[in-house]
């Protein structure tokens, strides 16, 4: 009985030892025996976990790394900050707010996947070693609050803010219709007689009441973490890359006929 339970767990071991970046194999492996031994009970304890309490955990031992690096990158922080302004965003860069988005981030990626015990802790570790998934989360960072701006806009808003983008069509399918079918779906903007002109302008011009909360859950449910990330990422690469002009968009009067 001691026999098969030994291989039980020895093949248990293997598999959490495969599913961790190489670096971390390394080290894994190069501890002594004893001390891996410890380590590998650990990862079990936290695998048999809900990705929230995976993330409550380990919430110090990647917030910790990551809160710091973003602080003394000056220049990373100092361009997050710059785009937020850009959007006439409120939200700032701050201790707490990293560490809320970067739970968030690991939690939000779990609950995409299959496996979401081992999820949580297999991004953890990557982020300890891996400079893609620091950029990443930076990304995530960004493009979470660009999708909390369009998910408070009223319908006329969004027709104005796509229309000011270079490819129109890719930015609507992408962000524009999925926010709005998230509106449709969860009782946020309801469309009545939308054949009617001005029944539809009644419900296309009204903005979204949406608590904090709710917003959240809304995106994360509407958008994969990938999703998310490649927005943040494509306007810290290319600031071009979305066109934003508050005044337009966010001009409270308008005789511009909707859709013709």
């Amino acid at each position: 009985m001691t026999g098969r339970m030994s291989a039980i767990n020895g093949s248990q071991d293997k598999e959490i030892i495969d599913a961790l970046p190489p670096e971390a194999q390394q080290w894994l492996l190069a501890l002594p025996l004893v001390q891996r031994r410890y380590v590998l009970s650990l990862c079990h304890v936290m695998c048999a976990t809900s990705p929230e309490e995976q993330a409550q955990f380990l919430d110090d031992y990647t917030a910790d790394g990551m809160v710091s690096r973003i602080i003394h990158d000056q220049d990373t922080q100092q361009r997050i900050s710059s785009h937020l302004r850009r959007f006439r965003i409120d939200t700032q860069v701050t201790e707490k707010v990293l560490r809320r988005y970067i739970r968030q981030f690991y939690v939000h990626s779990a609950q995409t996947r299959q496996q979401q015990a081992k999820a949580y802790l297999e991004s953890a570790m990557r982020l300890r070693v891996n400079g893609q998934e620091y950029n990443r989360v930076l990304g995530y960072i960004l493009g979470f609050e660009l999708l909390v701006l369009l998910f408070k806009m009223s319908w006329e808003q969004h027709e104005r803010f796509y229309c000011l983008q270079p490819n129109q069509e890719d930015f609507f399918n992408l962000y524009i219709r999925p926010v709005q079918r998230a509106h449709r779906l969860n009782g946020v903007i309801v469309p009545k007689d939308e054949n009617r002109f001005f029944a539809r302008r009644d419900y296309f011009v009204r903005v979204p009441n949406l608590k904090s909360g709710q917003t959240v859950a809304l995106i994360m449910a509407t958008f994969s973490p990938r999703q998310i990330s490649h927005l943040g990422e494509m306007v810290m690469r290319n600031q071009n890359a979305l066109q934003f002009d508050y005044a337009h968009i966010f001009q409270q009067d308008s005789d511009v006929a909707i859709f013709g």
